[in-house]
């Protein structure tokens, strides 16, 4: 099995992001993500074609765009216009939507809705037509089509330009169970948003694999990954600071509604609920908010990676064994402005990665 170790894009000028895109595929990673949440970070679609200008190999991902901000159509067709330029190393990563949505004052998306965008957005990456009935724009916004009583108009949706283009693999960044069902049913990937403790890893392929055989879909057609909060130090105290405002995003996830999603104990799900009661979204994954102050140390060392090389060798190899094959990794960033977390973002590609991929 080849693990794929990918990272999201640092905080980067848009003249520079090519030269860093270049930095990361010779540094090894198989790819980079860039956000989606336009009133905090310039648009991703802009910055991943950039990228691949100045790369040749290094995958490319939305990491993660969701399905309430652009329309489905809109969402395949920038999808499918960075898949073409790149040759075929683009990547749909997919959530409900968390910042992007709250900087314009709404929650994520509904579970129904989600799954709904989640096949038609599936459908277009493929090539397929979706149904107008599930374009979903209401007719008090735009009437339908037919009422302009022309002599011909499309029966259905699809990219028309984009028949030659390789279909976009499609994976979904999911923390709870019903959208990690839905994934199951739709998607390429399903991407874990859980942390990095084995127990809640193995909960979510189970359920993951329930929904497929439930959707007579064959599980082996589905892929398995993880965003992981990683800190490669030999501190482990330093290892927490810095990894501490990424691990509490992804903290968060877990009870986005004050409801804890798969397996903790008793401790773990006061830190979860206490994460939730209170996250700041005004410092959201930064060190400085006042959802980091509730994190105990226990808790961090058990839902993060965070010490040794050695010690993120074996934790990131025991996900490996249940059948993660890319990670998504968090905390450390070789392009930080704090020396200790550059040298532990080098310190994780250059030891870490190669001993997991052997």
């Amino acid at each position: 099995m080849s693990i794929e170790f990918w990272t999201t894009m640092p905080a980067t000028p848009l003249d520079k992001v090519a030269e860093t895109a270049a930095t990361l595929e010779a540094g090894g990673w198989t790819g980079l993500g860039m956000v989606d949440s336009q009133n905090l970070a310039p648009d991703p679609y802009v910055f991943l074609t950039l990228a691949a200008t100045g790369s040749t190999n290094l995958g490319l991902m939305t990491s993660v765009t969701n399905v309430v901000t652009r329309h489905a159509a809109v969402t395949a067709g920038s999808a499918l216009t960075v898949q073409s330029l790149s040759g075929g190393r683009f990547v749909l990563g997919i959530g409900r939507g968390d910042s992007a949505l709250a900087h314009i004052g709404h929650s994520p998306g509904r579970l129904a809705w989600f799954e709904q965008y989640l096949e038609s957005v599936c459908a277009y990456c493929r090539g397929e037509e979706v149904p107008f009935e599930r374009v979903s724009i209401p007719d008090h916004i735009a009437p339908p089509v037919a009422d302009l009583n022309l002599a011909d108009t499309p029966g259905a949706s699809r990219i028309r330009w984009a028949r030659d283009v390789i279909a976009v693999p499609v994976e979904v960044s999911a923390t709870g169970k019903r959208v990690i069902e839905a994934t199951a049913r739709h998607a390429d990937r399903v991407m874990f948003a859980v942390g990095a403790q084995p127990e809640r890893i193995a909960w979510g392929i189970d359920v993951a694999t329930r929904a497929a055989e439930q959707a007579d879909r064959d599980p082996a057609s589905l892929s398995f990954g993880a965003y992981v909060n990683v800190v490669s130090h030999d501190d482990v105290v330093t290892a927490r600071r810095i990894g501490l405002g990424s691990s509490s995003l992804f903290i968060r996830f877990s009870a986005m509604h004050g409801k804890v999603n798969g397996p903790a104990d008793e401790s773990q799900r006061k830190v979860f609920e206490a994460v939730h009661e209170n996250y700041d979204m005004n410092h959201h994954a930064r060190g400085s908010g006042s959802q980091t102050t509730v994190i105990t140390d226990e808790f961090l060392d058990s839902f993060a990676i965070l010490g040794s090389a050695d010690h993120c060798i074996d934790r990131l190899g025991a996900l490996v064994e249940l059948g993660i094959d890319k990670f998504s990794i968090a905390g450390a960033s070789f392009a930080s402005r704090d020396p200790e977390s550059a040298e532990a973002g080098l310190r994780f590609i250059e030891t870490v990665v190669p001993q997991v991929r052997r």
